[in-house]
């Protein structure tokens, strides 16, 4: 029960950090508690937590969706989480299935993709900061190609080591979206592909219990906090210290 109650909360906490949430799961449990399942079960359990912070952005923007499955809110960003969803979906479970057995490599790779990213950050933090102008890319200017490019990223962070909220989040800042809106459009795509995931790769195949049930409820309690805290953060900072510290943030997951 322990176990599953920390697992729980760690996957609340880092699910909207550019951190791989599964990465830091894994890495708990096979050094606290025994992973005597194996590898595979482990990371099917890590992606039944994910359902937990599904439910906690599920719940925080349930106006959005709502909307959005209504067909009654903004079109571009219906057509933009359809796109970004077939294309994470399609290419996320290619990468699963051609390199399964080479995560020694995946992990270094991994690694190099996310420092990149994050000195790329630190670039665009230094010219906002230095530039002070306002106007950046709202929701209502998401255009086609901003919705290839993010079904990529996405997708990629079915990778060993790639945080998905990491990759997408600064996909979208680094192609001039204001932090608000980001971070928005980074929680609204997990809820579709985390649900999509559990179903093609758990149900059916996986058995449930009580203690994964208490993990799921940590998991959505303490993931609705800090969604709440992590937009609070986005709309008080200047949007160039915002990247900055984003970039930080991206750059100090290599070495965890």
């Amino acid at each position: 029960m322990l176990e599953q109650i920390v697992l729980g909360i760690v996957q609340g906490i880092v699910e909207w950090l550019p951190i791989s949430s599964e990465g830091v799961l894994v890495l708990i449990k096979a050094n606290f508690f025994p992973i005597e399942q194996g590898l595979e079960k482990t990371l099917r359990e890590v992606l039944f937590l994910h359902l937990g912070t599904f439910l906690a952005a599920l719940l925080y923007f349930r106006k959005d969706v709502w909307q959005l499955i209504t067909l009654k809110g903004d079109k571009k960003v219906f057509n933009f989480l359809l796109i970004t969803t077939i294309i994470s979906g399609l290419l996320g479970y290619v990468l699963l299935k051609l390199f399964i057995n080479l995560e020694e490599n995946l992990v270094l790779s991994s690694k190099i993709v996310t420092l990149i990213i994050g000195l790329l950050l630190l670039i665009t933090a230094g010219l906002q900061i230095r530039i002070k102008k306002q106007g950046y890319k709202q929701i209502k200017d998401l255009k086609n190609n901003d919705s290839f490019l993010l079904g990529i990223m996405q997708g990629l962070a079915a990778l060993p080591g790639l945080s998905r909220s990491g990759l997408t989040v600064s996909a979208l800042l680094l192609r001039k979206f204001n932090s608000q809106d980001a971070l928005k459009l980074s929680f609204l795509m997990s809820l579709p592909i985390v649900l999509a995931g559990n179903i093609v790769l758990n149900f059916g195949s996986f058995s449930f219990s009580l203690e994964l049930f208490v993990g799921l409820i940590f998991s959505f309690v303490f993931g609705l906090l800090t969604i709440n805290l992590l937009l609070k953060i986005a709309k008080v900072f200047n949007f160039g210290y915002f990247v900055l510290l984003f970039a930080i943030l991206v750059i100090g997951s290599v070495f965890v």
